[in-house]
């Protein structure tokens, strides 16, 4: 075995390691983040109270494939596509 080859092995661990660390405490947390978002929005219902990412209010009245009808007033009607939901307001 050549001593080059050892180094360069040693030269390349590190930044496995940093890849490493940077899968478990930055993409992973994502992942998981990114999933119970996308099955909030799977389980919102007519009457549920959310909020946009904008921050705007709503009631939601109807569902589409791809957006909510949103009441923010009495008269007042909004489409908005499902990924502009930011959160739930829990009662």
């Amino acid at each position: 075995m050549n001593p080059s080859q050892g180094s360069g092995i040693i030269g390349i661990l590190p930044l496995i390691l940093i890849f490493v660390i940077f899968y478990f405490l930055i993409i992973l947390p994502q992942k998981k983040q990114q999933k119970r978002h996308q099955e909030m929005i799977k389980n919102l219902q007519k009457n549920d109270e959310v909020v946009t990412i904008g921050g705007l209010h709503g009631v939601i009245v109807n569902i589409k494939d791809k957006t909510f009808i949103l009441r923010i007033d009495e008269n007042t009607r909004v489409e908005v596509d499902k990924t502009a939901i930011s959160y739930k307001i829990q009662k």
